[in-house]
């Protein structure tokens, strides 16, 4: 696992706590590169580079090119995959009901990454 943010007051965004963490330099630093929805066009500096570090779909004007329609239909099928493991983890319902310090939460819920990945991989 790269990186999990600290829990966070619901009033900020998750763009706002990728760019708090520098969550592009790690991405960088590691070699990698993340698939992220349209709330996170921008993240990656707003440069049309060739090796972006967070790959998003394209906002649609009024019409997209169809070579640009396609490329966002295969980031949300990769998303999906994601979209489902997030689906499962709100499932278990644990943090409905979590009444604890936020350094907790946070150890909390990147325990229950690993469990929910460890799950998937058997």
């Amino acid at each position: 696992m790269l990186w999990t943010s600290i829990a966070r007051a619901a009033r900020g965004s998750e763009i706002t706590a990728c760019r708090h963490d520098d969550l592009v330099g790690r991405l960088r630093a590691a070699g990698l590169a993340a698939i992220a929805d349209l709330g996170f066009v921008g993240l990656d500096g707003g440069d049309d580079s060739s090796d972006p570090a967070v790959i998003t779909g394209y906002k649609k004007p009024k019409e997209l090119p169809p070579a640009k329609k396609q490329v966002s239909q295969l980031i949300a099928a990769e998303r999906a995959v994601c979209e489902h493991a997030f689906a499962h983890l709100k499932n278990w319902r644990v943090l409905t009901r979590l009444r604890l310090d936020v350094k907790w939460a946070t150890r909390l819920v990147r325990a229950l990454m690993v469990l929910n990945w460890h799950e998937i991989a058997r």
